[in-house]
């Protein structure tokens, strides 16, 4: 199994184990994102506002399950460990969510493999359950039950429908292995067992969403495009019609390809990614000044540079400096 991207910073998350039940609060969505054990994530703040993200996490042996809150709308880049499954199940189905720019709807769940980054857009005070499992362990139980699980269906899949009825038994369940009413318990083979089962049923019982139109996997690719370029170049000053020649596409459908995948405009994307990243940097570095560190992200005017963090974060980043050190 993979290890977590960094360490938590001081003074940004609460955590405590009881029973095998992890509890965990933070305050920064970056630093709630590498709370969750064995799993590589990133994530930007996308909503204004202070952010508050609690995590509830039990462990068995090759299995894992979560809930996760987090109170800003956000854009997460998630891996898990090799060879495992995820599954993630909105706990309010009526909750709004994309999946590699893929809408999640009602009566769906969310399924990647091991290994392979994917993207969440969720919004304000969302609530998921998460469960990882390994693959071999999962297959062995199918085979003990003679069930057939397609993987190759699985992975090519983000999303999978439900029946209403093993949808609302999967968050039964669920819910009744995280909830505060049984954190004086350790976790049981009995809860093991029955978590997968119903696993194991959901699957049985889940069917792959439709394939998209060409057309969305080109926005798709425009937008990857478009991010892997602002990565490389994070303290360029970079204008939309630079965009449009990079991608060779107008104005419109830059805008579209945009408002599809993440929900946003292309400049906003730009200044949120580079608003978050200059978070993170305030956060792990103890010797560049609040000027350097936005510099760095292409933010030439400070005083405007502090008035958009103190917008998004709602707090000055001399705040965030402070308190860090």
């Amino acid at each position: 199994m993979k290890s977590p991207t960094s360490m938590i910073a001081p003074n940004q998350s609460n955590k405590f184990s009881h029973h095998g039940r992890i509890h965990v609060e933070a305050t920064d969505a970056d630093q709630h994102a590498h709370n969750l054990t064995n799993w590589q994530q990133q994530y930007d703040q996308v909503s204004a506002g202070k952010f508050f993200g609690q995590l509830t996490e039990v462990q068995f042996d090759g299995l894992q399950i979560f809930q996760e809150h987090t109170s800003q709308a956000l854009r997460q880049t998630c891996n898990t460990w090799d060879q495992s499954l995820w599954l993630g199940i909105p706990v309010d189905e009526n909750k709004s969510s994309k999946i590699n720019g893929l809408t999640v709807d009602k009566n769906h769940i969310m399924c990647r493999p091991g290994n392979c980054e994917f993207e969440l857009i969720t919004p304000n005070q969302f609530d998921i359950y998460g469960l990882v499992v390994e693959q071999e362990k999962i297959q062995a139980m199918a085979e003990n039950q003679h069930i057939k699980i397609d993987w190759a269906q699985l992975h090519q899949q983000g999303r999978l429908t439900l029946p209403e009825k093993t949808i609302t038994a999967l968050r039964f369940v669920l819910n009744n292995l995280v909830t505060e009413n049984n954190s004086n318990q350790s976790p049981t083979k009995l809860q093991h067992d029955v978590i997968m089962m119903a696993l194991l049923e959901s699957l049985q019982n889940s069917q792959p969403v439709k394939t998209e139109a060409i057309s969305f996997l080109r926005r798709q690719h425009i937008v990857e495009q478009v991010k892997e370029y602002l990565r490389i170049h994070q303290d360029s000053a970079v204008t939309i019609s630079d965009l449009c020649s990079l991608c060779h596409v107008s104005r419109r459908t830059l805008q579209y390809s945009f408002e599809t995948i993440l929900g946003i405009s292309p400049l906003r994307y730009l200044r949120l990614s580079r608003l978050n990243g200059a978070r993170r940097e305030l956060i792990s570095n103890q010797k560049k000044t609040i000027a350097d560190i936005a510099a760095h992200w292409g933010f030439w005017h400070l005083s405007q540079f502090t008035q958009d963090y103190k917008q998004l974060f709602g707090e000055l980043p001399s705040v965030t400096l402070y308190k860090n050190k």
